[in-house]
């Protein structure tokens, strides 16, 4: 008797996804743009993060955020009042971005005088790292409160991340958090992974953290 014939659905979306990427990439390149994917769980403090780097990025590069969310305004908002350049992207219930929507937006958002965008990408673990956004440098938040385990326990998010942001220092007496264990496993995952820890909320390692970033947009943009 035939049997049905299988197609693995996911390794081509994958495949197809990974190709346009690149050509993202080059595209952006040509512009001078750099793309920080920025993707962490929900909670980290992706935007307070952002927030906080304002005061420093502003002083060396033209930057904005494309902000991505299921359905919600509220943080493109935040960082408009701020007087960062910004738009709200809505998945339609999608828990990830890929290349081609990462395009569409860049399309909205209309703005090709930036050096830096960073795309904050949808508050999960598991799925955006699956997906090349076509981002120069990809970028992931680990909040203190969170746990040291999260680079066992989702090592794909820290495979494919060049810089782990470890916020929410300012609660480290608070929480039972081991720093050499955290580290241990993100670079048994990425031994080449850049660390900072930083409190986005007292703004501690934030100034660091924002050096590294204008010397990769800078690098990026040569």
């Amino acid at each position: 008797m035939e049997k049905a014939k299988i197609i693995e659905l996911k390794e081509t979306v994958l495949e197809n996804n990974d190709a346009d990427a690149e050509v993202l990439r080059n595209e952006l390149k040509d512009k001078k743009i750099c793309l920080i994917n920025l993707m962490s769980s929900p909670g980290s403090g992706k935007t307070s993060t952002l927030l906080a780097l304002k005061e420093y990025l502003d002083r060396s590069i033209k930057w904005g955020v494309m902000e991505a969310d299921i359905d919600s305004d509220v943080d493109a908002n935040t960082l408009i009042r701020a007087g960062i350049p910004s738009i709200q992207l809505h998945t339609g219930g999608m828990c990830h971005l890929d290349a081609d929507m990462t395009r569409q937006g860049f399309r909205a958002f209309d703005r090709d005088d930036l050096d830096l965008v960073v795309l904050e990408n949808i508050g999960n673990l598991v799925c955006p790292a699956e997906f090349d956004t076509g981002a120069a440098v990809n970028m992931t938040i680990l909040s203190v409160p969170e746990g040291d385990d999260k680079p066992a326990k989702y090592p794909l998010m820290y495979q494919v991340a060049d810089i782990l942001v470890i916020n929410k220092i300012d609660a480290m007496s608070v929480f039972d958090f081991d720093k050499e264990n955290v580290e241990r496993c993100a670079r048994e995952n990425n031994p080449d992974i850049k660390i900072f820890y930083i409190s986005a909320k007292t703004g501690e390692g934030v100034q660091e953290l924002a050096e590294y970033l204008v010397s990769r947009v800078q690098d990026w943009n040569k």
